[in-house]
């Protein structure tokens, strides 16, 4: 039997009239529903690819798209993937404070993708100007409506052939071109249908507010829609960040069985939903509820499950997971329909020895399960050579849906693949079959010969009257002349912050982080809501937090005041 991929889905889902239910579904900030077909998503479809055919796209053409979340983009992408040209999904612009740093970035992506035409809604076009024009893609840049008609003629790509170019979080450097080919997409959809599959007792439907450049939200919601003629209902990023009651609402509405999100939205949940926002919610059906993208804290896990339990969540639907961009996505999946697990190991024996040993007062760390079928896992030290269980390394994976590389950067591929295992650059250990994360290796605190995880530094700020939920950057450095590193505390003031928080901040964050890890904060910096440097899907980035810091560039001398003046950005 032939592999099936992308475009077999559309075809098959888009000329099924029998599945009227199956198709996309977009909700407004007034919580208005409008509703696309998957044989209306196809046709539209195929109209961009005879306008990008008739423009001179060809085989093999990359076509970078800047879509906010709405049909426009799946005209663009499906259109694309049908002219048998590699869609290029970039994110949108989120601050417009920013907006130098995003158009210098957007146009090293374009530049980096050799991108021939870019797609935009027609706002964001607008807004391109800068960086389209330094980069000159060969047929500009364009709305949707603005191709030219033609007649589409559909071009058969190969398992083999690119499906798409996604660029990486790049927490800790530029994002990178991870190279997907349809084979890998392929095996992801496979993989994460396998776990959602349909019965005549339960129809799967999935709701998310993702961004669509992401692989969680593209890759992880929308493949498998489409190639189970499902429905998916979809909400833009922007939309959740300023009402995420509007996610759980539709959770409930549409009696999705699915929905996954990183651990800040589960936080975001707790702060910024109240009780009259729930009015008449059950989100009993939500069985599986995944976390991933990030670091996951188990006080949210722990927090989120009691609090919306009131409206029917079961805390086995907290589905800790993990995975990558260069994976296409899902590595890891914790078992379904039991509780998370959570562990605490010593923190002398994390830190000194690399060794995970349970104590009863030391670090919490959540379980993101085993490998999802077809993958592999090793934990090695510097070296290479493979770790025993308990002993944490970096972290090796091994599957059907790695990456063929990063775009034009053989250099970078060769330290990422290596006899077909992908180095994560995430440390972790296994634990009776299970992977616990301890950190990224390039992020690792290093205090008196020591490594510590910044995300243990981090948590400990959570529910210090002031502090933003989930904006918190811990980072060491050495100092010229200094007898050993130092550590370095940057956290973000909430948008609600009194005078007297705000007075107190410095000194509640220190004695916080001492309870909780033993380690001083000898520089700690209170900055106003938005100014913590992110990637394209909102991690915090600790590095460039660091260098920002370091030039002089990030610290702000009176964060009342700039809390008054960006106070809309939190």
């Amino acid at each position: 039997m032939p592999e099936e991929g992308i475009l077999d889905w559309l075809e098959r889902a888009g000329r099924r009239p029998s599945r009227p239910e199956g198709g996309l579904r977009f909700v407004d900030r007034a919580e208005r529903a409008t509703w696309f077909g998957w044989a209306e998503v196809r046709d539209r479809a195929l109209a961009a690819c005879g306008g990008m055919q008739a423009l001179g796209i060809e085989r093999g053409d990359r076509v970078a798209l800047v879509f906010p979340t709405g049909i426009d983009f799946f005209a663009a992408f499906f259109g694309a993937l049908l002219a048998g040209a590699v869609p290029v999904p970039l994110y949108p612009p989120s601050r417009l404070g920013r907006m130098e740093e995003y158009l210098c970035r957007t146009a090293r992506m374009l530049e980096r993708s050799g991108a021939r035409l870019v797609l935009a809604d027609s706002r964001l076009r607008r807004i391109l100007g800068e960086a389209v024009e330094e980069v000159h893609p060969a047929l500009g840049c364009r709305t949707v409506d603005d191709l030219p008609q033609g007649s589409a003629w559909p071009v058969r790509t190969g398992p083999s052939d690119l499906a798409l170019i996604q660029f990486s979080s790049g927490t800790t450097v530029d994002p990178k071109p991870v190279a997907l080919s349809h084979r890998a997409v392929a095996a992801q959809t496979e993989i994460l249908t396998g776990f959602f599959p349909d019965t005549p007792e339960l129809r799967q439907s999935c709701v998310s507010w993702l961004p669509l450049y992401h692989d969680m939200g593209l890759i992880g919601c929308v493949f498998p829609a489409l190639a189970r003629d499902a429905a998916l209902t979809l909400l833009g990023p922007e939309l959740f960040v300023a009402r995420p009651a509007l996610w759980l609402r539709a959770i409930s509405r549409y009696r999705a069985t699915i929905s996954p999100a990183p651990n800040f939205a589960y936080e975001l949940c707790l702060t910024r939903v109240s009780d009259a926002d729930l009015e008449g919610v059950d989100l009993s059906d939500w069985r599986t509820a995944l976390n991933g993208a990030e670091s996951i804290s188990p006080a949210v896990l722990r927090a989120f499950c009691a609090r919306f339990a009131r409206w029917g969540f079961r805390p086995e639907a907290m589905t800790p997971v993990y995975g990558l961009s260069e994976a296409a996505l899902a590595v890891t999946f914790s078992d379904f329909d039991r509780p998370f697990r959570v562990t605490r190991f010593d923190r002398e024996g994390l830190a000194r020895e690399a060794r995970a040993r349970e104590s009863a007062d030391g670090r919490e760390i959540v379980s993101v399960g085993r490998p999802v079928p077809g993958f592999r896992l090793r934990i090695v030290d510097p070296a290479g050579h493979d770790l025993p269980a308990g002993a944490v390394g970096r972290i090796l994976i091994q599957g059907p849906s790695l990456m063929d590389g990063y775009l034009g950067d053989p250099e970078a591929t060769a330290r990422a693949l290596r006899d077909g295992w992908l180095d994560t650059g995430d440390l972790g250990f296994l634990r009776e079959g299970d992977l616990y994360l301890t950190g990224r290796a390039k992020d690792a605190v290093i205090l008196r010969g020591r490594n510590y995880a910044p995300e243990e530094i981090e948590r400990a700020t959570e529910g210090v009257p002031g502090v933003r939920a989930g904006c918190a950057v811990a980072a060491s450095w050495l100092p010229e002349d200094a007898p050993g590193e130092v550590l370095a505390l940057f956290v973000e003031a909430s948008r609600q912050a009194t005078a007297e928080e705000l007075a107190a901040l410095p000194d509640a964050c220190r004695e916080a982080v001492l309870g909780t890890t033993g380690l001083a904060v000898e520089h700690l910096e209170v900055l106003a809501p938005g100014t913590l440097p992110r990637t394209s899907s909102g991690k915090l980035r600790r590095g460039e937090t660091l260098r920002l810091y370091l030039a002089g560039e990030l610290a702000v001398p009176d964060p009342a005041k700039s809390l008054r003046l960006t106070g809309a950005l939190a």
